[in-house]
């Protein structure tokens, strides 16, 4: 019996992912696993380029608008959620199509994490981001060094909710996050696309989906979940031009300073992308959307299917 098949389509935002993502499920009778970490949000469409009611009608949607705002999703959630929407669609005879960029939640199922599902821990964080609006994030990251220098020395110190989150793991389970966090070979067979662009084209498609945005309703979008009580505090908020757009609305700048402070942060969260998705990555086929048309990935991704089989 083969192994039943996953492909995968990864990139950077704006790059094209939704509409490749589109043409393939269409295509090869698919279903798409979303692996976007602001995409499971209610509400919060626009910001995040949720696909839309339309497309998902297209192409069967899974993991999207699946917590409110104020909700959380674990990265061992996340995983879980998604794994058994896989199942079900191969049970389904079609074919699991994960698509996002969030490399977290896309490793963790390629890659087979192991992911303890510890559910967050308001009083701990309430203190930890109490210390560190006391004496600075490196406080809370002396914590964590201290305790797991192992998973200190994997995430970035200025990264105040990871380093949160494991020390939140390591002291609920009383052992090392770098110790519970394994790793198995996933029950796939597994091809990656990736989707890059030059990065100076890549930069202006952003940018002229950020006006698309503003000219679709962003700030209206953004004004009623704040009348709805979700408050820019939130990590829901932290979705690209969220809290941009609710330092407008605060009157702490003109709305042409909230879209180029957006633009500016996109342009770092598409570096940041790149780390996560490598293209020198040998798991990762890569394809430059300016030269290579979909009709050429979607031949690439039959002639791997051709090997590849249900059952």
């Amino acid at each position: 019996m083969l192994v039943k098949p996953l492909v995968v389509v990864v990139g950077p935002t704006a790059v094209g992912k939704t509409e490749m993502a589109l043409y393939l499920g269409q295509a090869l009778a698919g279903e798409i696993v979303s692996a976007d970490s602001r995409q499971v949000y209610r509400g919060m469409d626009i910001g995040t380029a949720k696909p839309t009611p339309a497309e998902q009608q297209q192409v069967p949607h899974h993991l999207i608008d699946i917590r409110n705002p104020d909700e959380t999703l674990s990265l061992g959630e996340y995983r879980r959620l998604a794994l058994a929407a896989i199942a079900a669609i191969h049970e389904r005879g079609r074919l699991p199509l994960l698509v996002g960029g969030t490399g977290q939640y896309v490793r963790a199922v390629v890659e087979g994490w192991q992911v303890p599902e510890v559910p967050p821990q308001p009083q701990l964080r309430a203190e930890l981001e109490a210390l560190a609006a006391r004496e600075g994030h490196m406080a809370v990251f002396a914590r964590l060094q201290a305790l797991d220098p192992v998973s200190a020395a994997r995430i970035d110190p200025r990264n105040l909710r990871r380093v949160i989150r494991a020390l939140e793991v390591t002291l609920v389970l009383g052992r090392p996050f770098s110790q519970v966090r394994s790793k198995a070979p996933p029950p796939f067979r597994i091809l990656q696309i990736g989707l890059t662009r030059p990065r100076p084209l890549l930069y202006a498609r952003a940018d002229a989906r950020i006006e698309a945005m503003f000219a679709r309703g962003f700030v209206d979008e953004v004004r009623r979940l704040l009348a709805q009580g979700y408050g820019p505090d939130l990590p829901a908020f932290s979705s690209l031009g969220y809290r941009e757009v609710a330092g407008y609305l605060a009157g702490s700048y003109p709305l042409e300073e909230a879209k180029a402070l957006l633009r500016r942060h996109t342009r770092q969260f598409i570096r940041r992308q790149y780390n996560w998705f490598a293209l020198n990555d040998p798991a990762i086929t890569w394809f430059d959307r300016e030269q290579t048309t979909p009709a050429t990935i979607l031949d690439r991704v039959q002639a791997w299917l051709e090997t590849s089989a249900f059952g």
